[in-house]
């Protein structure tokens, strides 16, 4: 079923939605925020920033699993995305795949970014 065209919605209003999502994100109010990803995930086409902050909403409310779902699922659209690849092993680390989160970490520690290196670098101290 096609919902935009139900609605008579085009981009803008899609872009609409989306910026409110972010502002309830803003504001700390993460459960609200992924009511209007998830209606963003029905009415048009997954594109990686959303499952990218998804995966992030998750993470934060404390839901490992779905967490890691989006965080796959945008890094098959992103692979080179760091900010998803280390919250993926953050999720990783909240559902006790201490080995796994490691690996990931550690291959972050490496990157250029200044920021995913050193937050790459605390989860290991964290974990180890």
């Amino acid at each position: 079923m096609n919902w935009m065209e139900i609605l008579g919605w085009g981009k803008e209003e899609i872009s609409d939605l989306r910026s409110v999502a972010y502002s309830y994100i803003k504001q700390g109010i993460y459960d609200v925020a992924l009511i209007f990803f998830d209606a963003l995930s029905v009415l048009s086409p997954p594109i990686p920033y959303d499952m990218q902050t998804i995966g992030a909403l998750y993470l934060q409310v404390g839901d490992g699993l779905k967490s890691l779902d989006y965080l796959d699922r945008a890094l098959k659209m992103d692979p080179t995305h760091l900010p998803s690849q280390l919250n993926r092993a953050k999720a990783l680390f909240m559902l006790g795949y201490k080995r796994q989160g490691l690996v990931q970490a550690m291959e972050l520690e490496k990157c250029p970014d200044k920021e995913i290196a050193s937050q790459a670098s605390a989860l290991i101290l964290a974990y180890r």
